[in-house]
């Protein structure tokens, strides 16, 4: 039978341990279109972002995909933007989330200027991704433009997720981070993009940060599962940055919803922590090896 391997949470250190296989397959997510667009429908599809193994252990039981997103570059590392990051970072992490999970489909983000300078390149680069981690897809973003590399890719054997709207790696054209679509030429170039890719063979698009008629509009006219961030209920499926869902930062997009406080409870647990230390009476009596009798 074949297996994957999850992390023992009984101790402190990684020690992997058998489970069964029962992961979704990129098949079984690109069936799930749903019936706005033409498809059987479903549950919506549920994403989130994961960096590391612990997270992924916790998200993965609720998800049908775990997305290692170049978001790490700003959440983990603490860069300014996504372009910075490389594809060992991608490996790195990718690898860790793939070994916390055996149910969610793992797609790894492409980093900028691993893909666009040629199909070949893309190639390249998604095969070093995907030998690296055992992820099942990458993820790129781009449109008309990418959708010779989108089908490069997948007419030799990887997924490919979209990625269309708002487009981080291309902050410094766009000039930051605000919705897209608000004149009509804009927003007509955003559903060509998707369209575009959606016809190069991705199995799943990702909308972000589009005016919600986009989204619609767009999710109505492409075969493949869109999911949204920033965008619309009406898409096929939803992803947000775990860190922003769980509160860890205080500035977030409007389009973020905080599920919890963590920001505030790590915190209140850390000055908790230095008191009593500060006090002496942590470590007390529970915590200490007592002499043998």
């Amino acid at each position: 039978m074949s297996t994957t391997f999850t992390i023992d949470t009984a101790t402190s250190r990684a020690n992997p341990t058998p489970a069964p296989m029962k992961r979704l397959t990129v098949p079984a997510i690109r069936a799930r279109k749903g019936t706005i667009g033409g498809g059987k429908g479903g549950d919506p599809l549920v994403m989130l972002t994961a960096y590391t193994v612990r997270n992924a252990q916790l998200f993965d039981p609720h998800c049908d995909m775990l997305l290692v997103g170049d978001s790490l570059g700003q959440v983990i590392y603490g860069l300014p933007s996504t372009v910075p990051v490389t594809l060992d970072m991608m490996a790195a992490h990718g690898a860790a989330v793939v070994r916390g999970s055996y149910h969610a489909v793992v797609i790894i983000d492409m980093p900028f200027g691993s893909y666009e300078a040629s199909p070949e390149k893309a190639f390249e680069s998604a095969a070093f991704l995907l030998k690296q981690t055992g992820a099942a897809g990458v993820k790129l973003e781009g449109g008309v433009a990418m959708a010779p590399t989108v089908r490069f890719l997948s007419e030799r054997g990887i997924p490919v997720m979209g990625h269309v709207g708002l487009t981080p790696q291309a902050v410094n054209t766009l000039g930051g981070y605000g919705a897209r679509g608000r004149t009509a030429a804009e927003a007509e170039k955003i559903v060509a993009d998707g369209v575009a890719i959606a016809e190069a063979g991705a199995f799943a698009l990702v909308i972000e940060g589009v005016v919600e008629p986009i989204a619609i509009a767009l999710t109505q006219k492409v075969a493949c599962p869109t999911i949204g961030i920033g965008a619309s209920a009406e898409c096929d499926g939803q992803v947000l940055v775990a860190e922003d869902m769980l509160g860890l930062f205080e500035r977030t997009a409007r389009f973020v919803k905080k599920y919890d406080d963590l920001g505030g409870r790590i915190s209140a647990a850390a000055a908790t922590y230095a008191a009593e230390v500060r006090a002496r009476t942590f470590p007390g009596a529970e915590q200490i090896y007592a002499p043998k009798d």
